[in-house]
């Protein structure tokens, strides 16, 4: 087991079965020893810490009303099932969290039967958790589905449309609204204030109202009286619910850090014999740590910390981030330009807007979760005439794809998009690489789309963004810091679809998109030392392709090597399709092309993420050495038969 003196009940819990073994009084003790195991184990790995501060007595309250894992818990985004993983047999490699080979930092399927749903984007769980509830529903069997959803992912479109249709589901659907008025940043938008007035308007649910359960265990006719009597009730003191008027039984609002409360309510709820059931819960992120509760963010997420004093290891001092660079060269355009307005979803602190928030409060809107919204928003911005930014991740951006293509690239809009954690992203996982952007940005016809090399490249960028306005321009760049090139002097306005050559030489050339450019430099000299005349250059554009610069070096050099931070299908394609369509490759021109592979990387270092993915000095090296190896062998000729079926028309 665990023996530590700090946790002894905690230590005699290997699984939710023992949990529910358990004295009801003896819950206020776990959930006090939870929350120090929780706070200890991210001190030592880092991580989201705030929120599941916030659900440490929701989380054994669940595990201790519901029959887990044959009844389904579906939590929303997943950074707040620290305490879950805990109390589901996952205690042992709970300071692995994030690290190679380790527990992830979100649900995941494959890791414990416990985690019903994979998630890491928000706003998914309640159409999951209809899935579950509908399967159980088409099965006949009593089993219960609850979806644990945050009043910041209630922000998305998604979370009502999954609601629209969840009547069917009946009492097998249950709906936890965790509502703690935070995501990541303070909620925004309409629904947040309507939460709030819900939650003054009503006090906590007392004994009395708890006790109102026992309706649905009395006989038909007091049953049926007693119900219309408190509907009426609840309609003439509220005017009833939005979310009664989707079909959901409210309960509610319950303090979600009283066991005594929240137990009777979550039984009650778990026997109904209606539904679907939304239950109320309102939390506290950083509850029960001082640091947290003090903290503006709520200690959302921290690096490894003092869990004592709550203060986090400070990163080695360095260049600036990529995200700090774009935000403040933003900032100096907006200066001088006042048509410049920014939109971010739920991000402004991840994307740099909180900073352009500060200089220009009225001309950064953060939407909430909603980047279908936000992409289209933007699109109506450009088409009155502003210049707006468009600041998303770019996993989150996947989200806004139709959008993308169908209000502003077919429409020629400009909007500026900046696609921030482009590429590997390390501890966060395959859940929020940023790994199909380039692909699905390079198709889309009147599409600029650019990566910067360092993080004067990319301030030259933001510059020229500022001053295009011909179409849709996007800029993706990655998590973590510069290079330490400076950053002084005037930013130039690039010439669109050029790039610059940065080292001749004569056999191999290194067409190098992003970031990688550091390395394809390291790669060269290697190459040099070989005997290998190695040119590189820096392309800046995926699209428009710089086709003059590109053909001049197909045309010169024996192997060319293609390298990007993307998936299959971005900026390699296109020089593909050019040498192609020119016959560039008929004389027997060697071209690799080195992205990431067609698979899902899982969490690691960034730097051990590229070097897996061969996008390193050693993975150039390799692909020229492996490329004039295989060129330098007699071509084996493969005799080709066709089998033809009786049944088959030639």
């Amino acid at each position: 087991m665990f023996p530590n003196k700090k946790t002894p009940l905690l230590d005699k819990i290997k699984t939710p079965a023992e949990l529910r073994q358990l004295d009801r009084n003896s819950l206020r003790q776990l959930a006090d020893e939870l929350r120090k195991e929780t706070i200890s184990a991210v001190g030592v790995t880092g991580g989201h810490l705030g929120s599941g501060l916030g659900v440490i007595e929701l989380t054994v309250a669940l595990h201790y009303v519901f029959n887990t894992p044959k009844d389904a818990l579906v939590w929303d985004v997943g950074h707040q099932t620290y305490p879950h993983k805990i109390l589901t047999g996952r205690r042992d490699r709970i300071r692995t969290l994030r690290q190679r080979d380790g527990l992830s930092g979100f649900t995941q399927r494959a890791e414990s039967e416990y985690d019903a749903f994979g998630a890491a984007h928000s706003s998914t769980s309640i159409s999951a958790a209809l899935g579950f509830a509908m399967a159980s529903k088409l099965s006949d069997s009593d089993d219960k589905a609850v979806a644990i959803i945050g009043d910041g992912s209630m922000t998305a479109g998604m979370a009502y449309e999954a609601m629209n249709n969840a009547k069917a589901a009946g009492k097998r659907l249950i709906v936890i609204l965790n509502d703690n008025e935070m995501s990541i940043s303070p909620p925004v938008g309409a629904l947040s204030s309507y939460l709030s007035r819900l939650i003054s308007s009503r006090p906590f649910m007392n004994l009395r109202d708890i006790m109102r359960g026992v309706v649905n265990r009395m006989p038909k006719g007091l049953a049926t009286a007693a119900r219309k009597a408190d509907e009426y009730a609840r309609g003439m003191a509220t005017g009833g619910t939005f979310f009664e008027e989707l079909g959901f039984y409210y309960v509610g609002p319950v303090d979600g850090h009283n066991l005594d409360q929240l137990i009777p309510v979550l039984e009650n709820v778990r026997d109904a014999k209606d539904g679907p059931i939304l239950v109320h819960v309102v939390t506290r992120k950083g509850q029960g740590y001082a640091p947290a509760e003090a903290a503006k963010d709520k200690y959302h997420a921290v690096q490894r910390l003092d869990v004592v004093s709550g203060k986090q290891a400070k990163a080695p001092p360095g260049p600036p981030s990529y995200t700090s660079v774009f935000s403040e060269q933003l900032i100096k355009e907006a200066k001088q330009d006042d048509k410049i307005v920014t939109i971010t979803a739920a991000m402004p602190t991840g994307t740099g807007l909180d900073r352009f928030q500060q200089y220009f409060p009225e001309r950064m809107f953060d939407v909430g979760i909603a980047e279908q919204h936000a992409v289209t928003f933007a699109a109506g911005l450009a088409a009155a005439g502003y210049k707006p930014f468009c600041c998303l991740y770019s996993t989150f951006l996947q989200r806004g794809y139709d959008q993308l293509v169908h209000d502003v690239a077919i429409q020629n809009l400009p909007v500026r998009f900046a696609v921030d954690r482009a590429g590997l992203v390390g501890a966060d996982g395959a859940t929020h690489a940023g790994s199909f952007d380039l692909a699905f940005m390079v198709n889309l016809p009147n599409m600029v789309v650019m990566a910067p090399s360092d993080e004067r490249e990319l301030a030259n960028m933001v510059h020229s963004m500022a001053h295009y306005d011909q179409g849709p321009i996007s800029v993706r760049y990655p998590r973590g810091n510069g290079v330490g090139v400076s950053l002084e002097g005037e930013k130039e306005i690039l010439p669109i679809g050029k790039g610059r050559l940065i080292r001749r030489g004569k056999k191999v050339a290194i067409l190098s998109l992003g970031t990688r450019l550091e390395e394809s430099l390291k790669a060269a000299d290697r190459l040099d030392a070989q005997g290998l005349s190695t040119s590189v250059a820096d392309m800046r554009f995926a699209k428009p392709l710089d086709e003059a610069l590109t053909r001049q070096l197909l045309k010169s050099h024996q192997v060319i090597i293609t390298i990007e931070e993307g998936a299959l299908g971005g900026f390699a394609t296109q020089v593909l399709t050019m040498a192609s369509d020119e016959g560039l490759m008929d004389d027997g021109l060697k071209i690799r092309t080195l992205r990431l592979p067609d698979r899902f990387q899982p969490q690691d270092k960034q730097e051990r993420q590229y070097a897996e993915a061969g996008l390193d000095a050693d993975g150039i090296v390799a692909a020229v050495t492996a490329a004039l190896q295989r060129n330098s062998k007699p071509v084996e000729v493969v005799e080709l038969t066709t089998k033809v079926t009786e049944d088959m028309t030639l």
